[in-house]
């Protein structure tokens, strides 16, 4: 953990990524917004990653005091892992959550035995550690089109399912960009070219909703933003051409996952399979050179996460 040396990103409009160096560098950000002094975070990362956070307010010179609100936009534990440690470093914040968040981060056990199912007990101790709850009066539930002044702008709440039922993204008018945590899939710097960023949908267990995502997507775009800053990771520019290779993305992971939804216990390992060859040939098309290797190293977890979340919606498709 770079602690004392964190990777911030500045942007105009007091927009700074901050690297929470969940798994690896350039994976997993916090976003921090700063307005006539007073500033937020806009997810947090996993326990880990707090330290970094407070050392990169610190590098800004913003004092914890000064922090009025941590906007976690769904309860993955790569985005609110950390979100009970933090709280209790920020007097004077306020959390707000999804209206299906707030539960979970008041009490955070049906996430710790949710994410335990899926990482198991040891990997979720190493990967985000003891979750500590917030206490109900600190947390704010935003409903679809809720509104937070944060210094004199205001930021506008937006229920965003597709990947998460408990996920809203947050629209800043001000600056004339959005904060769409995963709902906007994920796109890593290392995999950019000179076409630009490469972008694929995020399917992670176990709301993944294909019709909900590309509804959500579609209203992001509504607002017309000059960029979004996303969670995997930092800023995204050329959105109309993302937002297009989204859509796309969506229905070629869905159509993997139908092709295989008969495969009893060679299922996931077929749909893994395909989503990598997907994965690649997109990669190439757009200009990729990294080897394959490093690719899959960059990739694994999320061929895993997406594979298994695949698999709940077609369970959940047959029910």
């Amino acid at each position: 953990m770079s602690i004392d040396n964190p990777v911030v990103i500045d942007y105009d409009h007091g927009i700074s990524t901050i690297d929470t160096e969940y798994v690896a560098p350039g994976v997993d950000a916090s976003h921090l917004l700063v307005d006539n002094g007073e500033a937020a975070l806009v997810d947090v990362g996993t326990n880990h990653s707090i330290p970094v956070l407070m050392s990169a307010l610190e590098q800004k010179g913003i004092a914890p005091e000064q922090v009025r609100y941590v906007l976690i936009t769904h309860v993955h534990l790569d985005h609110a892992g950390g979100a009970g440690k933090i709280m209790t470093q920020l007097p004077n914040a306020t959390l707000v959550a999804h209206p299906r968040a707030a539960r979970h981060i008041i009490d955070p056990s049906r996430l710790v035995e949710g994410a335990t199912a899926v990482y198991g007990e040891e990997a979720m101790a190493r990967q985000f550690g003891k979750l500590l709850p917030v206490p109900e009066e600190r947390v704010q539930i935003a409903d679809d089109g809720h509104t937070l002044m944060l210094g004199k702008r205001k930021l506008l709440f937006l229920d965003t399912p597709g990947h998460a039922y408990h996920h809203y993204s947050v629209v800043d008018n001000a600056a004339g960009v959005i904060f769409p945590g995963d709902t906007f899939g994920l796109s890593y710097r290392a995999l950019d070219t000179d076409r630009g960023a490469f972008i694929c949908p995020t399917t992670t267990p176990v709301h993944f909703d294909p019709e909900a995502a590309h509804r959500s997507i579609d209203r992001l775009m509504s607002y017309k933003p000059r960029a979004m800053f996303v969670a995997h990771f930092g800023r995204l520019d050329d959105l109309q051409r993302l937002a297009a290779d989204l859509h796309h993305g969506i229905d070629a992971l869905v159509e993997i996952a139908r092709r295989h939804e008969h495969a009893g216990e060679q299922r996931y390992h077929h749909i893994h399979s395909d989503m990598r060859a997907w994965l690649l040939e997109g990669l190439r098309a757009h200009g990729c050179k990294l080897d394959e290797q490093r690719i899959d190293n960059l990739m694994a977890m999320d061929l895993d996460l997406n594979t298994m979340g695949l698999e709940v919606w077609l369970d959940r498709q047959a029910d």
